[in-house]
């Protein structure tokens, strides 16, 4: 096992800071299924890091025979390394080094039915951003757009969020809002964004056209710059006495009720 002084276990290290891990373009997936999710997809794992003193089992250690067969570098750490890198109360003793795809907003392509899309200002708590992405996948969206100003998809508490989601769908982090607005209007999307005081409820909204879902962070909404941009400001009904809901609930809500619809009009 490596010295803390050398050089890999300094760069896993560094690898836990947000404003490293985007000049690097790399993240650490943790835990055994998020390391077959990311062995199993489209982006490159550069390393494995393990400790057998951490709860590795034996589809832990499959995972390593596995990175070893296809030339993928496996580093064994000590168990008190391994518990700085790992974010979870258990660890499972296995992480990938991953390195993640710099998409674009051109890389977004729809998919056979009119563009589904989500744009995310301002929600700055990963866990409700990891959780939109993760709803953005099982309701089939063709990609998640991160403003400026918002959560890191990439940190670990998000990452976990997402259950793997992120190795399905495209996420666009950092881009400016006029650069979202040249691109939805080439691409004919209406921003629909979910508020407490939108003038209309979600189900009346057509939702079967091409449009981009907006979120914003509790209980503000998306910011004025986006929502000047916005061509209907919808709500989800409350006919209780709960002032709002978590960020994450309301746009899986925004998100299956454009599941609906679409549905409805396919069958």
């Amino acid at each position: 096992m490596l010295s803390r002084q050398n050089p890999r276990i300094k760069y896993l290290r560094r690898l836990t800071n947000r404003r490293f891990r985007e000049m690097e373009g790399k993240f650490m997936a943790e835990g055994v299924r998020f390391v077959e999710e990311a062995l199993a997809s489209s982006f490159t794992v550069e390393m494995l890091v393990y400790c057998r003193n951490t709860g590795l089992n034996s589809r832990g250690r499959a995972l390593l025979e596995a990175a070893s067969f296809n030339d993928i570098p496996v580093l064994e750490v000590e168990e008190a390394f391994f518990k700085e890198l790992a974010e979870t109360v258990t660890p499972q003793g296995i992480l990938a080094v991953v390195k993640w795809r710099r998409l674009k907003l051109e890389d977004l392509r729809a998919g056979v039915n009119p563009w589904l899309l989500v744009l995310v200002d301002g929600v700055l708590d990963p866990g409700n951003m990891g959780t939109i992405v993760r709803s953005s996948d099982a309701a089939g969206a063709d990609g998640v757009i991160l403003l400026k100003g918002t959560a890191d998809i990439f940190n670990p508490k998000a990452l976990r969020a997402t259950m793997g989601s992120i190795f399905h769908i495209p996420v666009i982090q950092n881009s400016s809002f006029e650069e979202v607005e040249l691109f939805i209007k080439r691409h004919g999307v209406k921003l629909v964004a979910g508020m407490p005081r939108g003038e209309k409820a979600i189900f009346e909204s057509n939702l079967t056209e091409s449009c981009a879902l907006v979120v914003g962070s509790e209980p503000r909404g998306p910011g004025e710059t986006v929502m000047s941009g916005v061509f209907e400001r919808v709500h989800i009904p409350m006919p209780g006495r709960a002032e709002s809901l978590n960020v994450a609930i309301s746009t899986a809500i925004m998100l299956y009720e454009a599941v609906r619809q679409r549905s409805s009009t396919s069958s």
